[in-house]
């Protein structure tokens, strides 16, 4: 199962950039969406960029997979 993770776009250039999530800033490719352009939200996996998605639903991914892992610190600290 693979996951990919929704990341603000802040850099491109070549096909390739930075993307932004919670502060961590990593390289990514933008091979496979080549009109992205930087305020942009993508899908995120294994370092490439694939699938643009809007920022309402970027946030909501984002807001359910904290919810997630505060479940999952709770359920381990019982």
């Amino acid at each position: 199962m693979c996951l990919a993770i929704p990341a603000r776009v802040i850099e491109v250039n070549e096909g390739v950039g930075l993307a932004e999530l919670a502060g961590v800033v990593r390289e990514v490719s933008f091979m496979l969406l080549p009109d992205t352009k930087v305020g942009d939200y993508v899908l995120l996996h294994a370092g490439y960029a694939l699938q643009k998605v809007d920022e309402a639903e970027a946030e909501e991914t984002l807001r359910l997979l904290a919810e997630f892992a505060e479940a999952g610190r709770e359920a381990a600290g019982s």
